[in-house]
């Protein structure tokens, strides 16, 4: 699921999985949606971050990766993710959360927007090898 979500990097996903949660940082989840045999059909990754763009408060929850399995898309699957990481950060004292879309992914876009989440702001990001 990483891998569909994050194509460009399929070998650093065990890696990245086991930093993730060997960080020592507390203030981690993750959460798994099931299909009615049992399968994985989704997941979300959440953290804390001292500053999100638009958020007045820190820190503040944040939604790392996202990603529904595109046969359960819209059928409430990512709407219960959610729901579950916005439970996880209020049960931690959090009074905004925050997450981020590429500016042309437009599905991820409508969808949290469809979820409550307001659009901030549009921005590309550069950067050049020295």
């Amino acid at each position: 699921m990483r891998s569909a979500l994050w194509p460009d990097s399929p070998d650093d996903h065990p890696r990245e999985v086991d930093r993730y949660f060997e960080s020592g940082r507390e203030k981690l989840a993750a959460f798994i949606a099931e299909d009615e045999h049992g399968g994985i059909c989704g997941f979300v990754e959440a953290g804390t971050r001292p500053y999100a763009e638009g958020c007045v408060s820190s820190p503040v929850g944040y939604v790392e990766g996202w990603w529904v399995d595109p046969e359960y898309r819209e059928r409430g699957v990512g709407r219960a993710l959610f729901t579950a990481v916005e439970s996880w950060a209020r049960a931690l004292g959090l009074t905004e959360i925050a997450s981020d879309a590429d500016v042309t992914n437009a599905l991820s876009i409508r969808a949290h927007r469809a979820l409550g989440y307001e659009e901030i702001e549009r921005i590309v990001c550069l950067r050049k090898a020295l």
